[in-house]
């Protein structure tokens, strides 16, 4: 086990516009954990995973990323980009550009190590070709390395977005979200994806989700937000319906709904 924690959120506080978004938030997961973070619209999830990533600041608090200081008291780590580079996300629009070829989209995840100029220009290696397609080929969808990405499915296109992150070797996939855009079907083999990269290659998985149903069958550990606050960090076998209804009240119906509106 690594002797440093992958992620470490230390009293992370953020307001809008005078309004709390994160309030004190603590925890850390360690190197190869697949933790959910759950909660209703609003609760801070996403906000939470922006902070992590480095594209926002907060107000006060410290967030580390394999043990270096990614973010203190609303000021970014001078080697934030290299940072960066270790973290792939993940995100329910897909974040694809669809006039690019697929593989022109997961090529995109070397950018952050690439010059300036060679970036610019779009020049790939041969060798950066080949890791696309053998990206593209574990993620499941080497057939469709040549089309236009606008020509793909949902399911498709997340597949894309992850294979983006292996190109990355990303040690870190944040997925914002993942399945929410998704039918039950692609939303499943979504999730056993990113199980089997985090099982497989040892990639630490923190995924937003507000599906509980989801969270119970594809992650050991949960960490609930409400009002951007942890109420709940522990095993997900512990955040039952009663659990829910006692943290969020009315507004455990959309965690215990699923996205089609079926009880779980």
């Amino acid at each position: 086990m690594s002797k440093y924690k992958a992620i470490e959120v230390k009293n992370l506080d953020k307001n809008f516009k005078g309004k709390p978004a994160l309030k004190q938030v603590n925890f850390s997961i360690e190197v190869g954990e697949m933790v959910a973070i759950v909660g209703a619209s609003g609760s801070g999830k996403s906000t939470l995973l922006r902070h992590i990533n480095g594209l926002e600041k907060g107000d006060k608090g410290t967030i580390y990323v394999f043990g270096t200081t990614l973010q203190t008291n609303g000021k970014f780590h001078s080697n934030i980009r290299k940072l960066r580079c270790q973290i792939g996300c993940i995100f329910q629009q897909f974040n694809l550009v669809n006039r690019l070829t697929v593989i022109e989209n997961v090529l995109v995840g070397n950018l952050g190590k690439m010059s300036l100029v060679n970036s610019a220009l779009r020049l790939f290696t041969k060798e950066e070709k080949i890791q696309a397609l053998t990206a593209l080929e574990r993620v499941g969808i080497l057939e469709q390395a040549y089309k236009r990405a606008s020509q793909l499915s949902g399911g498709q296109q997340q597949r894309v977005a992850i294979a983006r992150c292996l190109v990355q070797r990303a040690k870190i996939i944040l997925a914002d979200e993942p399945i929410a855009s998704l039918d039950p079907e692609s939303a499943r083999r979504i999730m056993e994806l990113l199980c089997e990269l985090n099982q497989e290659n040892c990639i630490t998985i923190v995924s937003s989700l507000h599906q509980v149903q989801m969270v119970r069958r594809y992650f050991e550990r949960s960490i609930a937000l409400k009002n951007g606050e942890v109420v709940f960090d522990g095993t997900t076998v512990n955040l039952d319906d009663n659990k829910l209804d006692k943290l969020y009240g009315a507004a455990a119906a959309e965690l215990i709904l699923t996205g089609h509106g079926e009880l779980v």
